[in-house]
């Protein structure tokens, strides 16, 4: 089911409104200070009362029954007020890993609970050196005849110290699997890091002997692969959200700062710098849909889907961190100063272009699919 544009637009501003009330910045600042970083009863809240979390989910789980353009719609409004909530660890990642795992009895199991956010997932996608798990499995799976169980290390897990419910690509008998592991389950250490965005934590994850759930999935390479496409593309929906929010309080400053007795924003440079941003911004939010949009229909476009959210995650990675730098510059001293919110932005931009990889290895991607077709 897809939403109409004035559908879509009343789904905008009912999460605009809830995230400005729920997650503003002082909260998204005294957040992550915390070791969580986000508020288990915002989010279940935020799940209870707009269905984020199930946005995309069918309502034979628990969902909504909407699709990746909705979902995009509110990945972009996060980006915009650098929601503090697990959206991109668990709508972003851990809910279409399962339904493209087609485990139908898993997905009864763990879907409703995500969507209601009582669960809270994540997925191990790197390992220790921030390499994907689509290329290099980050543990290995056995069998000891009780069940399955997990040894390996993570890097750079989402939510990893804190997820409910972690999903972990493993190797099982000289084949990739998928399966999913308890927060509580013996044998899992994890470890919160240290990284330059405060508003989004991440954590190392060791696996000793874990026990595990195996997700019955006919291809867990496409299934895994068709996750990190989908995730690639609301991240990139995401940077674009959190550029145009740069780009509108950039607006504000130059039009009400006043220097030699006339606003800054009159100056032919400065006016050259915002329109350099917008160019930016409107080519973002452009790649950000196209990916939405290809994540909808695999039947007809899915093709299209690995090269779209390659590009969207290249393009908007590298313009999210030249859109929140100019904010800094732009803003002149207080850009510079903890107080403002434009540091905020500027190292969530950063840290976003090395999520699910930098934007050079998705413009090879895109190389590589060039070369094939011609």
């Amino acid at each position: 089911m897809s939403a109409g544009p004035e559908d879509l637009r009343l789904l905008r501003d009912g999460v605009r409104a809830a995230f400005a009330d729920l997650s503003p910045p002082a909260e998204v600042r005294r957040l992550m200070e915390t070791e969580r970083g986000w508020s288990p009863e915002v989010w279940r809240r935020l799940c209870g009362e707009l269905g984020l979390a199930g946005l995309a989910v069918p309502e034979s789980h628990g969902g909504a029954g909407f699709t990746e353009v909705e979902l995009g719609a509110v990945f972009e409004e996060a980006g915009s007020g650098l929601l503090a909530a697990p959206l991109l660890a668990t709508a972003g990642l851990a809910i279409p890993l399962l339904l493209a795992a087609g485990d139908t009895a898993a997905a009864g199991r763990y879907l409703p609970e995500l969507c209601a956010g009582t669960l809270v997932a994540t997925v191990a996608v790197t390992d220790q050196a921030g390499r994907s798990a689509a290329e290099r499995p980050i543990a290995t799976a056995s069998t000891d005849g009780d069940g399955w169980r997990l040894t390996g290390s993570a890097g750079f897990v989402l939510d990893g110290a804190h997820a409910d419910l972690v999903l972990v690509p493993a190797m099982a008998g000289g084949d990739l699997a998928l399966f999913a592991v308890r927060r509580d389950a013996p044998g899992l250490a994890a470890v919160p890091l240290v990284t330059l965005d405060q508003t989004r934590k991440q954590a190392h994850l060791d696996f000793d002997a874990v026990p595990a759930d195996r997700l019955a999935t006919a291809d867990a390479w496409a299934a895994l692969a068709r996750a990190l496409d989908v995730a690639r593309a609301m991240l990139a929906c995401e940077q674009a959200g959190g550029a145009e929010r740069c780009l509108r309080l950039t607006v504000d400053h130059v039009t009400s700062r006043v220097q030699f007795g006339r606003p800054i924003g009159s100056f032919q440079a400065v006016k050259q710098k915002v329109a350099d941003m917008l160019i930016r911004v409107e080519s973002a939010k452009s790649a950000a849909g196209a990916a939405a949009r290809a994540a909808v229909a695999p039947a007809e476009v899915g093709e299209d889907l690995p090269v779209a959210a390659a590009v969207a995650k290249a393009y908007c990675s590298e313009a999210f961190v030249a859109v929140a730098g100019e904010t800094i510059q732009l803003h002149g001293g207080i850009g510079f100063t903890w107080e403002h919110d434009a540091h905020l932005y500027f190292k969530r931009a950063w840290t976003g272009a090395e999520l699910l990889g930098a934007p050079a290895e998705h413009l090879e991607t895109v190389a590589g699919q060039l070369a094939r077709t011609l």
